[in-house]
């Protein structure tokens, strides 16, 4: 059996550390038998200077899958529901569960989030709304003007989460930036994370922004999914090296386009994408692809029963990618014949 050589399943960053970063974590080395700060509070003032907002406003904690969970445990439970795009990130049925709620996931239209589906699915009994921008595993894109209108058409009392996961690898002409519409609503909340265009997944640190209000009711809980002393200095750091960071981003999805190119111009269909990855909506051949490419030592697998996410690897990576995905078509084409 073939092992694998090229992960390439779990959209990790592979742009070199940012600078700074290392060094930072490795100066608490020596106060590892120290309690860290649970409330991260120098971490939570660079936050809010970089984005320009009140220290009141950012809640840090370890990774935004967990703050999202936080989030949904305090405003969503029993008898409620959060209405959820689908597919997306898989963890949201999950996270929503765990907090005793319904999951109300609303298909796509093509790849991209049905927001007037999404609307209408909105009951009495909908505490939170989750947006996915861009959409994991799709990477469609939701601009300022569709979010705006979206919010016109969802009731006070309901909250509506932005998770922008992988918001740095999108062209930010086009997406929207939740920061901005935050001023205008308060009923959104964001989530944002180190873990990816940072670099810092191994350190599982990201943050909410909201409404001073929103952000209360959760900060009770917040020691006990306090961030560790490492990574609260690395993502300082890293902060400092935002610079750099969207150099790298900027590399990386301009890598993202010539591997979506090669892809079609092998007769893959393959969605524009503002993620680090892409989407193939192969239906019944995705299981096929997924061992086509780990006989090659490329790990991929299938996501929502519907297609393969590809993550976006170096120049080298990408190559042999398209090197094996020519052989799938070949081989699929010649079948069909």
């Amino acid at each position: 059996m073939t092992s694998i050589v090229h992960q390439l399943s779990l959209n990790e960053n592979f742009a070199p550390a940012l600078p700074g970063v290392r060094e930072a974590a490795e100066g608490t080395l020596g106060t590892l038998h120290l309690t860290p700060d649970p409330f991260s509070t120098e971490l939570v003032k660079r936050i809010a200077a970089h984005h320009e907002i009140s220290p009141d406003q950012v809640l840090p904690g370890v990774g935004s899958g967990a703050l999202l969970q936080q989030f949904l445990q305090v405003n969503a439970g029993p008898g409620s529901e959060v209405v959820h795009p689908w597919p997306s990130f898989e963890m949201y049925p999950l996270l929503i569960r765990n907090a005793g709620a319904t999951a109300v996931g609303v298909p796509l239209r093509e790849f991209e989030h049905d927001l007037d589906a999404m609307a209408a699915a909105v009951t009495e009994r909908t505490r939170v709304v989750l947006l996915c921008n861009p959409n994991n595993p799709t990477g469609a894109v939701l601009s300022a003007e569709q979010i705006t209108d979206f919010l016109g058409r969802i009731p006070e009392g309901v909250h509506v989460v932005l998770d922008e996961a992988y918001l740095d690898f999108a062209d930010s002409g086009t997406i929207a930036n939740g920061l901005e519409l935050l001023r205008t609503d308060e009923r959104l909340t964001i989530a944002r994370t180190f873990s990816k265009s940072y670099g810092l997944i191994a350190l599982r640190v990201g943050y909410l922004v909201a409404a001073e209000r929103v952000l209360a009711p959760l900060k009770p809980g917040a020691m006990f999914f306090r961030v560790s002393a490492p990574a609260q200095a690395a993502a300082a750091a890293a902060l400092e090296a935002t610079a750099v960071m969207r150099r790298q981003c900027a590399e990386v999805a301009a890598e993202r386009d010539r591997l979506r190119a090669g892809l079609r111009e092998l007769g893959f269909d393959v969605p524009p994408s503002g993620g680090n990855f892409l989407w193939l909506p192969l239906g019944a051949d995705s299981e096929a692809f997924v061992r086509h490419c780990a006989a090659a030592g490329i790990g991929l697998r299938v996501t929502a029963e519907r297609g393969v996410r590809l993550t976006v690897g170096t120049r080298e990576v990408d190559d042999l990618v398209l090197e094996v995905a020519g052989a799938f078509a070949a081989e699929r084409d010649g079948a069909a014949r």
